[in-house]
């Protein structure tokens, strides 16, 4: 990601007006964690890309500084941005009838996406003479693929981006439901007391001890999802598990204070239980334990309202990338019959994890290294993390109704990144009552996304099933 085109003069006179990259775009630069996220928004009606055009140039990514700079590197190797002229064409590639393909039905639309995803995750860098952003528009497919560099700022930063030049298809307040559920969560916040104080330090130091002990020596015991040093520059497949938020609130109401978080990482469990005991014939070992790496927001406004805040001067709300991330264990079960259980085990879990400032300790931690080792060694650790364990998983919460742009609904929003050495990698992002849960895997080590997808799937409709017999 090097532009090593200025000249010391350059340096010396321009170095006033170039900002500095911030410690976590410099750590996403890193040749091991380079991480480019790729948004697929798929579109009722055939796209019009001379309407698109126009919205892009008078939108607010083209006021933003982030989407008008490039990356430049000094004779010291520190990362900047700066100012540049963009011209449109250079970032918007149409792929017009190129894929020779007989699209009739949506499966076959999904699938060619799902393709697409796959191949930017591994094999097509961002070019380095023009800010680090592309969208890729498919017309047979009636999809955009957005193309943006983490180290342009985090998933909440990029969400509020798009949320900007997207217009409701009704009036109602998009995120009404997800607000009063934070909103109970800060008030069970504010009921801890001595007791609740003394749990997040006990649960804050050994999520501590845990972040170290992966950062040295404890590993997930291999298995036949896990991935590993070098496997993030292995070919990629990439499937969509497609959830009912529904059927999420369903099975929320059969476990008291349950979150929609709660019911992801349990169906994490149940699914890959599912799919490990047929990759292993009936042979996988009871109570296995593996471990994923979650990402956490860690913005206070909550709900998709405040977004839009990000994009205003003076702000509190602060763009870039704000996150943390949290060991999660999950445990595999054969013999359990009741799913519903794998959400208690997952509650459990989270539960401890809220009580714990372990995503703020992996935030500042990481800043910290950067400050005092470089962005280097602060790769090398969460490198390091990355395979000593075996999956990443996100949760974006989108709009609960339906979108338009230029005029034209939007149909589905998937999200993915560049490959890490993880063999798995989830991001969820729901929309318009309907979770994507976008899987992504090194197709050498986990050749039948697709079958994992279902096993997902899958896992809701059973613990739907079983909620509706407690229900009632």
């Amino acid at each position: 990601m090097h532009n090593n085109s200025r000249t010391p003069f350059h340096n010396i006179m321009e170095s006033t007006l170039d900002e500095p990259v911030t410690p976590a775009g410099r750590l996403f630069l890193q040749p091991q964690l380079n991480q480019i996220i790729n948004c697929a928004i798929g579109f009722k009606h055939p796209l019009n890309i001379q309407a698109i055009k126009t919205e892009l140039s008078n939108s607010l990514m083209l006021k933003h500084p982030r989407f008008l700079s490039l990356l430049v590197i000094d004779d010291h190797g520190r990362e900047y941005w700066r100012k540049t002229q963009v011209n449109l064409d250079d970032h918007i590639i149409i792929h017009d009838k190129t894929l020779s393909l007989n699209l009739d039905s949506d499966e076959e639309i999904e699938d060619k996406v799902n393709s697409c995803l796959s191949d930017f995750a591994i094999s097509s860098p961002l070019n380095t003479n023009k800010p680090l952003w592309e969208i890729h528009i498919y017309t047979e497919l009636k999809c955009a693929i957005l193309r943006i560099h983490h180290a342009l700022g985090d998933g909440i930063s990029l969400m509020s981006l798009f949320l900007a030049s997207c217009e409701k298809a009704n009036g109602k307040d998009d995120d009404k439901d997800y607000v009063a559920e934070k909103r109970v969560e800060k008030r069970e916040e504010n009921k801890r007391g001595i007791v609740g104080i003394m749990k997040i330090i006990w649960w804050t130091i050994l999520s501590v001890l845990g972040f170290i002990g992966r950062c040295l020596w404890v590993k997930d015991i291999k298995t036949a999802i896990s991935g590993g040093d070098g496997v993030e520059l292995w070919p990629r497949m990439a499937a969509t598990a497609k959830f009912s938020l529904e059927d999420m609130k369903l099975v929320k109401k059969a476990i008291p204070n349950a979150t929609v978080n709660d019911i992801l990482f349990g169906v994490i469990s149940y699914g890959l239980s599912k799919y490990l005991d047929i990759r292993t014939f009936g042979a996988l070992q009871e109570g296995l334990q593996i471990t994923g790496l979650a990402m956490v927001n860690l913005r206070k406004q909550p709900g998709l309202q405040e977004l839009s805040k990000l994009m205003e001067e003076g702000s509190k709300a602060k763009w870039g990338n704000r996150f943390g991330i949290i060991l999660l264990p999950i445990h595999c079960h054969t013999k359990d019959v009741d799913p519903l259980n794998y959400v208690k085990r997952a509650k459990a879990m989270v539960d401890k994890k809220k009580k714990s400032l372990e995503a703020h300790f992996s935030y500042n931690i990481g800043r910290l290294i950067m400050s005092l080792l470089g962005p280097k060694a602060a790769s090398i650790l969460n490198y390091r993390i990355i395979c000593n364990t075996t999956f990443t998983v996100s949760n974006m919460v989108g709009p609960t109704e339906q979108l338009t742009y230029v005029g034209n609904p939007i149909s589905f929003i998937r999200a993915t990144s560049s490959g890490l050495a993880h063999a798995l990698i989830m991001h969820m992002v729901s929309y318009a009552g309907i979770a994507n849960l976008q899987i992504q895997v090194a197709k050498d080590i986990i050749p039948d996304p697709r079958l994992l997808a279902k096993c997902f799937e899958d896992a809701l409709v059973d613990m739907k099933n079983v909620a509706k017999n407690t229900i009632s």
